[in-house]
């Protein structure tokens, strides 16, 4: 059995030695056919340096070098692509969560009652703010969102290849990667985990604000049906109105006074009007995203030791596997 272990680079020359060190030796508890997939996210410190120093030192590091930052699902989603496992374990390299969580999930894995192990908090890390905004966006997919998505969940995941496999073939240019995970579908199994706070999170206010209306805006149709109610509730509301002062005005001859009623009824209609096409306007720049068609991401060069002649080689690939051929196209071109 060949077991992949793939990770993401960004602002993480400080913890790649040692993550290196405990993957390789939590994953030679399982088998010896080994290789650990490094994606470089445009990480503008020497993170790239210190990973092709590893691959150069041990064949069985792979390093993806994305042509500038893509953001970190977009690189595990290359990532994946790349591993060529049987089983496949993804994880951070910041060490937050432990390398050795590769064993635990592959004793439950073993029980052949799933396809995929993945981390869950009893409760989430972080500040007030933190723990706040994050429970508000779980709160706001429940509600808006098609499909619920597991809470306190972690990146670290032990995967099939038969689940893989069918994960990369998504077609999505704007995702987040636990809905992805969720619309594969298969036997998928929770274990409690630690999440250690050694760093502070990469993700501020305004980029979680940003991924939950992104989230929403590309995965919800829940949202629009919630504008159309919204919309025929406010036509149906005016009607009851203009037909009561209508009705008024010729049984009792009083007419509608009141300046300040009229200009907050414009400024709540207008408000409401500018939100609603907003909102369309979301969902058209997203539409315009993906019939594009453009690659999401886009990568330098692959560093993979060919394993016939044991000699180091050099990938240049312009784009990432697309979603009709996933990791199977860089196989095949290595050995060609």
């Amino acid at each position: 059995m060949k077991l992949s272990i793939v990770t993401t680079l960004y602002r993480s020359a400080t913890t790649i030695d040692e993550f290196y060190r405990r993957a390789i030796s939590a994953a030679k508890s399982i088998t010896d056919d080994i290789e650990l997939v490094m994606v470089n996210d445009g990480s503008p410190d020497e993170s790239i340096e210190i990973a092709l120093d590893l691959h150069r030192a041990d064949p069985r590091v792979v390093v993806v070098d994305l042509s500038r930052n893509f953001g970190h699902h977009k690189a595990m989603m290359t990532g994946l692509a790349h591993a060529t496992g049987d089983r496949v374990f993804l994880i951070d390299c910041d060490l937050e969560e432990e390398p050795e969580l590769l064993t635990r999930f592959h004793e439950r894995l073993e029980k052949a009652d799933c396809d995929v192990v993945f981390g869950v908090q009893e409760a989430r890390r972080g500040g007030l703010v933190e723990r706040v905004t994050g429970e508000v966006f779980f709160s706001l997919i429940d509600a808006l969102s098609d499909q619920k998505i597991p809470r306190n969940n972690v990146v670290a995941r032990l995967m099939t290849r038969d689940y893989v496999r069918v994960l990369v073939r998504h077609r999505d240019r704007e995702f987040m990667m636990i809905h992805l995970m969720q619309l594969a579908g298969f036997r998928q199994v929770p274990v409690v985990v630690r999440k250690h706070a050694l760093s502070p999170s990469t993700y501020s206010f305004r980029m979680r604000t940003e991924m939950a209306i992104k989230y929403l805006t590309t995965t919800s149709t829940r949202l629009l049906y919630l504008i159309f109610y919204i919309g025929s509730s406010i036509f149906g509301l005016s009607l009851c109105v203009v037909a009561y002062f209508v009705l008024r005005y010729f049984t009792s001859g009083i007419g509608v006074d009141g300046f300040t009623s009229q200009i907050v009824s414009i400024w709540f209609l207008g408000g409401l009007i500018t939100l609603i096409l907003g909102i369309f306007g979301l969902y058209i720049a997203n539409i315009l995203a993906e019939t594009k068609r453009r690659p999401y991401a886009v990568i330098r060069q692959v560093h993979r030791t060919n394993k016939v002649d044991s000699k180091l080689t050099v990938h240049s690939v312009t784009d990432i596997a697309h979603p009709h051929s996933p990791s199977k196209f860089f196989i095949d071109q290595e050995r060609g």
